[in-house]
């Protein structure tokens, strides 16, 4: 299982599935990644928090933990 946590950056991925439960779920799919979204990870923070993403043309900070939530292909 590959998460969005351990995707290099410059790479672009496909969400294959959000886990998670109930608010955080939920806002992550405000933001526009649902299933079969494109998500370009444009960069990572020097300690790894926060990963910085392109989705559905804008940018996106995500932390650590919320990233590891989105696993992608």
């Amino acid at each position: 299982m590959t998460t969005l946590k351990g995707t290099a950056c410059g790479k672009t991925v496909r969400v294959k599935k959000i886990s998670g439960e109930g608010p955080v779920r939920r806002r992550m799919m405000d933001m526009g990644i649902t299933k079969g979204t494109e998500i370009f990870v444009r960069k990572t923070a020097p300690l790894g928090d926060p990963v910085e993403v392109s989705v559905r043309g804008y940018e996106l900070s995500l932390r650590r933990e919320d990233a590891e939530m989105i696993e992608v292909e």
